[in-house]
């Protein structure tokens, strides 16, 4: 299926700048926090690599900045009757955290194999789960019975333009702390991050290169950008990979139109560059990174044969949110 969505709705940069300003009570501002891993950046290489901590947002991962800027546009009456996404974990949490400051209801429809410590951050943010199989069409169905039965406004996971607008203010950021910047890495999935940041990165500095990295086991975005059409995995893949935030089958028509507009590649890394990027990660910056926060330090250390040349490089860590067991056996692994 090819993108349908036509040029002149991409975002803009006033709508993402519009975005900072209205989530700056809610979301943070985090840090760009240098990474100098051995033999690859650092003194004497000639080159840069940066860390964007979106694992340090309050709900540890950049989904609540597109869910605030949704949710904080809503009417009164739209408040009243709440709301619900669907959801394994991340972008149930922003829903959840965005709707408490509001005060709405919050309905998450969530894969039964969601990340455990994703399922209890959720409830103790306040919010209803409903539990369905692991196929986003599952819980895209089960969604759609809900509103029909009971009103509830839907905030999307990425196929949004006030979800992409807000996670753009990732992107912003980038380029306001760090002009120069020659290459953004960010995480892609349904490709809301993604769209985002190179929309706001492009914009704001067209010679800066963007690319979108994804596991190898959960490659629909990939050959989605190959093939110039949305193209869509079944669950049964991509619930493979191991970052359970990068399982989504297919990328968003809107995503798409923004990745054909202004991405210029999209790689894969595998699972044990993951992991060992995790571990990477967390023994330069201190940083804690889940699977999918991982993967843009993957494709740096791994992947740099298929990397235009940089000097200024900003790997997205999109989220942090690892469960502990997971995080011991990776850091331990030899």
């Amino acid at each position: 299926m090819a993108s349908s969505v036509a040029t002149s709705s991409l975002i803009s940069l006033d709508t993402i700048r519009a975005a900072a300003a209205r989530i700056a009570g809610v979301a943070v501002r985090t840090p760009l926090v240098r990474a100098p891993f051995a033999g690859v950046a650092g003194p004497g290489m000639g080159r840069e690599i940066w860390l964007k901590a979106e694992s340090l947002q309050p709900i540890g991962s950049f989904k609540l900045r597109g869910a605030a800027n949704r949710i904080l546009q809503l009417a009164p009456d739209e408040i009243a009757r709440g709301v619900i996404t669907f959801s394994s974990g991340n972008h149930a949490q922003g829903v959840a955290y965005a709707a408490r400051e509001v005060g709405a209801k919050a309905v998450i429809v969530m894969p039964s194999n969601a990340p455990a410590i994703k399922r209890a951050a959720t409830l103790a943010l306040g919010a209803e789960i409903v539990e369905v199989g692991v196929a986003s069409t599952e819980r895209l169905a089960k969604s759609d019975e809900l509103v029909a039965k009971y009103g509830y406004v839907v905030i999307p996971p990425y196929d949004d333009e006030a979800v992409i607008a807000g996670q753009g203010t990732c992107g912003l950021e980038i380029v306001e702390e760090l002009p120069d910047v020659d290459l953004v890495l960010s995480p892609v999935s349904g490709g809301g991050l993604l769209s985002g940041v190179a929309a706001a990165v492009r914009q704001l500095r067209p010679s800066a290169m963007v690319v979108g990295v994804e596991p190898e086991l959960a490659g629909d975005a990939a050959e989605s950008f190959r093939k110039g059409e949305i193209v869509t995995w079944p669950a049964e893949l991509t619930s493979r990979t191991i970052a359970d935030g990068l399982r989504t089958q297919s990328v968003g028509v809107r995503n798409f139109a923004h990745i054909q507009a202004f991405v210029d590649r999209i790689i894969t890394v595998s699972v044990a560059e993951i992991r060992a990027a995790m571990r990477a990660v967390a023994a330069a910056t201190r940083l804690v990174p889940e699977p999918s926060g991982a993967v843009t330090t993957a494709a740096l250390l791994f992947h740099a044969h298929e990397l235009p040349e940089y000097r200024k490089a900003v790997a997205i860590v999109s989220g942090g949110n690892v469960a502990p067991e997971m995080l011991a056996d990776v850091l331990l692994e030899r």
